[in-house]
């Protein structure tokens, strides 16, 4: 293992989005902030049916959650789309780098930036409200592994995409979508039975319920049955960008 070589990438993709920290940290936690004010004041004093919590509080993880998960993307994403176009790439191929020391310096990044956003979010959030923390291991396990798994997405989607056009497409009709859809900004038990269960195919509700249990303490699923499906698709995530690495694929096109 290559820890020097590994490292030196780890710290460029670091470096590389601190150097527009307004753009990669500011800004998605004053949208998250925005989302937080518009929900809050049209819900009101509110509480969240079967889960005897005020919407406020219900809401704050799940917008963090979603900033990570996608600022983790986001990173890896951009880094190897700018990184094909100026033929970068081609350049880490060819490194005495392998592929598990590529993808552990790339995802280890992107779990940097997201838990990042996610302090300074809950950081400028401290001051409007008190929520609770009721097992910080849930917060680290689905906070990091939901890192990891975007991570992992984000690389893909950047080896698969020739164009930004290709990669806004697989963000704007699957990534969001399946954000939004996840309960951020519900409860997927006021939902139709039928559509309880579709959302129970989504796996980032898993990720959102799961965080969220960690803080409140509440959630609609059992977290401890959810690790296991989190962790599979974490491993699974891994696996893949190991293997299309290696393959090279759509990156010596």
């Amino acid at each position: 293992m290559n820890w020097y070589g590994c490292y030196t990438l780890f710290t460029r993709e670091v470096r590389r989005f601190l150097n527009v920290n307004m753009q990669t940290i500011v800004a998605p936690a004053l949208t998250a902030v925005m989302y937080l004010i518009v929900f809050s004041y049209a819900m009101g004093d509110r509480q969240v049916p079967g889960m005897e919590v005020d919407y406020f509080n219900f809401l704050i993880p799940g917008l963090v959650m979603m900033a990570m998960l996608q600022n983790a993307f986001a990173n890896t994403s951009s880094s190897i789309m700018v990184g094909k176009l100026m033929n970068v790439q081609i350049i880490l191929m060819m490194a005495p780098l392998s592929a598990l020391e590529l993808i552990v310096a790339f995802l280890s990044a992107a779990v940097v930036r997201a838990v990042i956003v996610g302090v300074v979010l809950l950081l400028v959030l401290v001051p409007f409200t008190h929520i609770p923390i009721g097992n910080i291991g849930f917060i680290l396990f689905y906070g990091i592994c939901g890192s990891i798994i975007m991570g992992a997405m984000g690389l893909i989607g950047g080896m698969w995409s020739k164009t930004f056009d290709d990669m806004a497409l697989l963000n704007n009709f699957i990534i969001m979508p399946l954000t939004f859809l996840s309960g951020v900004f519900y409860s997927v038990k006021q939902l139709p039975e039928m559509w309880q269960s579709v959302n129970h195919w989504n796996p980032f509700f898993y990720l959102i319920d799961g965080f969220r249990f960690g803080f409140l303490g509440v959630g609609d699923t059992d977290p401890y049955k959810a690790m296991s499906i989190v962790l599979i698709a974490t491993l699974i995530s891994i696996a893949a960008c190991l293997k299309l690495w290696s393959l090279g694929w759509r990156l010596k096109e």
